[in-house]
Order: C-alpha cells, then sequence, then structure tokens
C-alpha cells in the first residue's frame, strides 16, 4: 500500500530535516503493511519475494507467533538499495511512524557511505527476483525435494566465505590465455650400463615404474589449492564436481551471503547511528508536544538492555555520543590520554566543536571491530556499566564475572570477529592424493560446536562426493574429525 496524504506529507518533511544535519542518502520509497504482510517480508529478510524454501515459512511462522503472543514487534524494516525500500506497519500510531522514518533515512545514510557496502550490491532487490526465478525453473525441471535438498546443505554453508574478500585480492587472477611453460621435472634415470647391455640392465617394465613412480610424486606434490582457501563456498563451485543448476544454485547463496554480510559486520554501527539520528531528529525538529511521552516510551523500549544480551542500540548510540563529546571538549590525544587527574580529566574541556565532524569520520570508515577496538574506552564503560558475565551452572543463571575493562573489550571483540563465528579454511582438495578435502579450524578462542561441525561435514561431502576432514583443538589437543559417507570418526593429532 501506498503513503496515506499525512505520511507523504511527514516524509517530504523528514527528508528535509535528514538533509539539513548532512546526512546523504539513496532515495527511499516507504510501503505501508499489515502485520501477515510484514512478518512475511521479514520471513524473507526484506525483500518481497525469495527463492522457494521451507526456512523462509519457519521464518513467518515463528514471527507470527511472537506478534500474536505479544512477544515481539516490527517498527521498521528498511533494504540496501538505490533507491532505498522501507516498510511502515500500518497500525502504528503517528509517533511510531516518525520514528521509523527518521530511522530509516539514517540507516540509507548508513548503507550509501559507509565503505563496508560499497562492494554490495545496489540492485539487489531486483537481482533477489531473478534467483527466485532461476530456482523455481530448476524445481520444474530437477523435482521440488532434489533441488530443496541441495539447498539445505548450501544453507549449512552459507556463513563459510571469506568477509574481507570484496577488498582484498588475495590471489592473482589468472587469464585462460595467459600460458606458461611447466618447469622442468625429474625425469626417470636409467642405470648406468653398456650399450649392448642396456635392454637387460633397464627392462622395459622397469623404467615404465619409475615413471609412474615420478608421475604420482609431481602430484603429490603440487598444492591444491596453492595456498589456504578462505571462502570454501568458492572453492565448492570451482572444484566440486556439480552440475550446471547445482553450481548456479550454490553461486546464488554465495551472492547472497556476500550481500549481507557488511550488515552483520556493522550491526552495533548501523543501528547506533540510526538511533542517535532518530532521537535528534524526533527531539530537536519532529516531535510535537502531545507525542512526547509515547516517544519516550518507545525509544527507552529501543534501547532496553536484556540480561546476558548485548543491545546493539545502546551500545551503538551511547559510543557515538561519546565520540562526539570526546571531540567537541578534546578528549583525546598524547595530552589527555597521559592525564592521570581524574578532576581534570572530568572537567577537561577544550571547546573544539569537532564532534559531528568526527562522528561523520567514524561512520564512513569503520566495521564494528574497529569501531569497539578504537572507541570503546575505560571511561565509557565504567559510565556504561559494562561488564562480562558466565553462566553458573549450580543456579542456572547468568552471573557477573568481571568489571576489568580488558576483558570487557577482548569478550566483546571475540563475539564480533568473524561475526563470531569460527575460522574455517581449505588447506587441502586432493588430501592423500585420495581426491578429499582438508580443511582447518583456525583456532582463535572461538571452539567449534562439535555437532554443528559434523553436520557440516556431512553437508559437505553431499556436494564434495568425497570424504572430508577438519582439523581443530579440542581441550588444548589436536583432534581430526572425518565424515566418510558412511560414519563420522575421529583421530588426535599433532599440532604443529
Amino acid at each position: 500500500m501506498n503513503l496515506t496524504a499525512e505520511l507523504e506529507s511527514l516524509k517530504a518533511e523528514i527528508e528535509e530535516y535528514a538533509a539539513s544535519y548532512g546526512l546523504n542518502f539513496f532515495p527511499i520509497v516507504f510501503q505501508i503493511l499489515d502485520f501477515d504482510q510484514m512478518n512475511e517480508v521479514a520471513s524473507y529478510g526484506g525483500f518481497p519475494t525469495r527463492y522457494p524454501h521451507w526456512r523462509f515459512g519457519m521464518e513467518y511462522e515463528n514471527l507470527q507467533k511472537s506478534y500474536t503472543y505479544g512477544l515481539q514487534k516490527i517498527y521498521e524494516m528498511v533494504v540496501n538499495n538505490d533507491p532505498c525500500y522501507a516498510y511502515l506497519l500500518e497500525c502504528n500510531n503517528i509517533v511510531d511512524q516518525k520514528i521509523v522514518m527518521t530511522h530509516v533515512y539514517a540507516h540509507s545514510d548508513f548503507f550509501k557511505n559507509n565503505q563496508w557496502f560499497q562492494y554490495t550490491n545496489r540492485k539487489m532487490m531486483d537481482e533477489i527476483a531473478n534467483h527466485a526465478t532461476r530456482v523455481i525453473k530448476y524445481i520444474e525441471k530437477e523435482g521440488q525435494d532434489v533441488v530443496e535438498d541441495f539447498i539445505d546443505c548450501c544453507l549449512s554453508l552459507e556463513n563459510l566465505i571469506d568477509y574481507h574478500s570484496p577488498f582484498i585480492q588475495r590471489k592473482e587472477k589468472k587469464s585462460k590465455y595467459d600460458f606458461q611453460e611447466e618447469e622442468p621435472g625429474e625425469t626417470v634415470k636409467k642405470l648406468r650400463s653398456k650399450d649392448y647391455m642396456d635392454s637387460f640392465i633397464n627392462p622395459k617394465e622397469f623404467l615404465e615404474e619409475q615413471k609412474k613412480r615420478l608421475e604420482e610424486e609431481k602430484v603429490r606434490k603440487k598444492k591444491f589449492p596453492d595456498e589456504p582457501e578462505k571462502c570454501v563456498l568458492t572453492f565448492l563451485i570451482e572444484n566440486a564436481p556439480l552440475e550446471k543448476w547445482q553450481q548456479d544454485i550454490l553461486s546464488i547463496i554465495k551472492e547472497e551471503s556476500y550481500y549481507f554480510a557488511p550488515q552483520g559486520q556493522t550491526k552495533i554501527m548501523n543501528e547506533g547511528w540510526a538511533t542517535y539520528w532518530h532521537s535528534k531528529i524526533m527531539t530537536e525538529k519532529c516531535l510535537r508536544d502531545p507525542e512526547l511521552i509515547d516517544y519516550a516510551d518507545h525509544h527507552a523500549g529501543t534501547l532496553g538492555m536484556r540480561p546476558g544480551r548485548i543491545n546493539p542500540y545502546k551500545i551503538g548510540v551511547e559510543l557515538f555520543r561519546d565520540i562526539e563529546d570526546r571531540w567537541n571538549k578534546g578528549r583525546f590525544g598524547k595530552e589527555y590520554e597521559e592525564c592521570d587527574n581524574l578532576i581534570q580529566r572530568k572537567n577537561w574541556d577544550k571547546k573544539l566543536g569537532l564532534g559531528q565532524q568526527k562522528s561523520f569520520e567514524v561512520r564512513k570508515i569503520y566495521n564494528d571491530i574497529g569501531f569497539i577496538d578504537t572507541f570503546l574506552t575505560e571511561d565509557f564503560c565504567r559510565d556504561q556499566k559494562l561488564f562480562t558475565y558466565q553462566y553458573n551452572e549450580k543456579t542456572n543463571t547468568y552471573e557477573i564475572a568481571s568489571r576489568d575493562f580488558r576483558e570487557i573489550k577482548i569478550q566483546l571483540l571475540f563475539s564480533l570477529t568473524n561475526l563470531g563465528q569460527p575460522f574455517i579454511y581449505v588447506i587441502d582438495g586432493n588430501y592423500e592424493n585420495r581426491g578429499e578435502i582438508y580443511l582447518k579450524h583456525k583456532h582463535e578462542g572461538i571452539d567449534l560446536k562439535l555437532d554443528y561441525a559434523q553436520a557440516t561435514l556431512a553437508n559437505i561431502y553431499k556436494i564434495w562426493e568425497r570424504p572430508v576432514h577438519i582439523e581443530t583443538i579440542v581441550a588444548e589437543k589436536g583432534k581430526l574429525f572425518t565424515f566418510d559417507g558412511k560414519k563420522h570418526d575421529k583421530h588426535d593429532i599433532k599440532i604443529g
């Protein structure tokens, strides 16, 4: 449904306010949905259509129940696209619609200007619809169950991508016209003999055996891939024995994974930026006196912290406010950092007025890891009463484990590194010269969930059609987990 006349007027007003603050956004198309339509679009990740698969139906059912029982309510959705598409819930009151619109304009500014989104497809709305058409074509040709089973395998691997590959050329691209001569290899060596004795000293069978041995050694020495491949999906697309339709579907899953990846990498920043601007525009420009109580209530709900969980809206907006305050007052640099007088630090104010300029700079350059690592300070942790927590099995509750700044920062950064997922690399695509695939878990504080790992090995086997191995560390000991198509196995190994 298109916007009402009142909402069209409100949109024009808010767009003018947003632009006056320096926000630079894509053109925005707002659409009004009822709660059934909103849940349907939400189950598709914000898109009006996706390829058919049971997981979208499961997500829709979950959203419907959550809304019906009052457990959650979707206030806004916005899609990184040009033009940017955003959805308003039909039953929202006018204050909520104002909050959502201001929030959306800030999100669109973030999508357009943050460098981590620069390589995303800005016409993904059309591309997603194209993906759906291609998958439906394969379903009609190959059968619903066959295609859906293959998509199940692919979706279980959708996070095995290299999140930094759009920005880094990890290996040299080779043209099919680049011909290079092979380096001269080892040749079969004959035993020394007189000419008339050569056929007896070096019989044909012996020479053939030596030649075969050298060929096997050559294959064994050739590393495949040349370097560890972080994007497992790319390796499978290029090397697995897939039919054309399977290769295309795996490529679709990969393309969509890379599209959504920056949203996971900037969740705290993106939501913090949008919350910062919706609160600023609402309180300084857009809010009417009778709307104050409703606004305060709903805004407080957005920033509420829940036990055992990080609220990206709260952490993000408070960090942006802290950055603005620090750069306005000059609370940065060597002089400030070396000041150990608490009273002097508290009253520090050089009246530089650089806060908003710095905020826009931060919005452009950083992702969540850099944002937290650079701007999460000990003063901020103390002011926000941040702490680490752990689960107490005796009391079945989460308890405060530490208020130490270093531990807080390390735990938060670990939860954000690689989106909190383990690093998995393809080390060998021809393990022990048997065509088997050997993966390695780069253990950097994130353990493998063994049940997930076994399920993932089984799904890679379905695509690779040969045994699959993964090297990891369990309880500080090297382990090799294997799936051969029939059973799972594990062995102790030395970690070098």
